[in-house]
């Protein structure tokens, strides 16, 4: 006899439950792969995991890489300002870090410019320390 999945959960439980996953995985996924990730545990669609998502990231628990169009878990519960990305090409690993006087010159010249910032996330794209050795050595 198949398990029965439950339809329907509160936000709190489902947050927990996709943020829970986000961490388990360890590397940056889709929500398609989310879902894939928690198919045994819930019957959950693409728009209710990504205001699932939406819901993390506001609460700064993910956050959403741009370049590769992808959610990781957040690893600094408090940031300084904006995080910032180093994701490597080769292997796909994601380090995040804070950089504040990087951002704070990004927003004074957003302000010297009249630029009204809404978002900003910043991507660092080349290869990892453990990738450039591999390649090296």
């Amino acid at each position: 006899m198949t398990r029965k999945l439950p339809k329907r959960r509160a936000a709190p439980e489902q947050d927990k439950m996709i943020a829970d996953a986000l961490r388990d995985v360890g590397r940056p996924v889709s929500a398609y792969e989310l879902i894939e990730e928690l198919r045994e545990k819930a019957s959950l669609a693409p728009q209710t995991v990504y205001r699932s998502l939406d819901r993390l990231i506001a609460d700064g628990q993910a956050h959403r890489l741009e370049s590769i169009n992808a959610f990781v878990a957040c690893r600094h519960p408090s940031h300084e300002g904006t995080a910032v990305f180093a994701i490597c090409n080769d292997c796909g690993t994601v380090s995040e870090f804070d950089e504040p006087g990087a951002v704070e010159r990004l927003a004074a010249w957003a302000r010297k410019s009249k630029f009204a910032v809404e978002r900003m996330t910043l991507e660092l794209r080349g290869r990892c320390r453990a990738c450039t050795d591999r390649i090296s050595g």
